[in-house]
């Protein structure tokens, strides 16, 4: 498996129900000095996602036109498409996602995410 494909299978894993609802799948996952500033522009660490998504209702996502960024040998970024539709919601909304991706003792964990919310993609 190449290294992009790695990332993007670890990407694709925390946006798997069975993942959101697991609290030791999310911190294995995800670095203790995680920080996420989501489509809302508020940021927030590992301590909340762990006590914030085994309690969500997951949306349904999907992702695409994936690059992968080697920024050293521990370290890598993942960029992406993204879709999102939250439980209830009637609307689909899109995002441009960014992720470092640290590579710590032989396991990748997320480090950094950033969605920012955008206009529908042109090829949707």
């Amino acid at each position: 498996m190449s290294l992009q494909d790695e990332i993007i299978t670890l990407e694709m894993d925390l946006l798997k129900p069975e993942v959101r609802r697991s609290p030791s799948a999310l911190d294995r996952l995800i670095s203790d000095d995680f920080l996420e500033i989501g489509g809302s522009g508020r940021s927030f660490g590992k301590d909340e996602v762990l006590s914030r998504l085994p309690q969500e209702t997951p949306p349904t996502f999907s992702a695409q036109d994936f690059e992968l960024r080697q920024l050293s040998d521990n370290l890598v970024q993942l960029l992406y498409k993204a879709t999102m539709l939250k439980a209830g919601a009637a609307q689909t909304s899109y995002s441009l996602r960014s992720t470092l991706w640290q590579l710590k003792e032989d396991n990748w964990q997320m480090l950094f995410h950033q969605g920012t919310l955008c206009p529908p993609f042109d090829d949707e």
